[in-house]
């Protein structure tokens, strides 16, 4: 149950994936409970997050990474600054 994290990729690959395509999702500084019943994948836009998966060490990221969470994964995450970014689900 890994979080995979791709730092700056390169704009080639978000055209690629049509990431400017997906829909954007947006949150305050918060801490809550998260459990994915499907692969997420995400390009963070702008703030900083820690997601902490069950079992697993805290995974911090932010603006221009491209995250990957993993279906079945239950987390915690802490927004330490506001939070807007693209989304998929799988």
């Amino acid at each position: 149950m890994k979080i995979r994290v791709e730092r700056n990729p390169s704009p080639a690959r978000l055209t690629a994936l049509k990431v400017e395509d997906w829909p954007t999702w947006s949150k305050e500084v918060s801490i809550f409970p998260w459990s994915y019943d499907s692969t997420e994948t995400c390009y963070i836009l702008e703030g900083e997050v820690i997601v902490t998966p069950e079992g697993w060490e805290p995974v911090q990221v932010g603006k221009g990474d491209l995250v990957t969470f993993p279906v079945g994964m239950a987390c915690t995450w802490d927004i330490r600054r506001p939070v807007k970014k693209h989304y998929r689900f799988d």
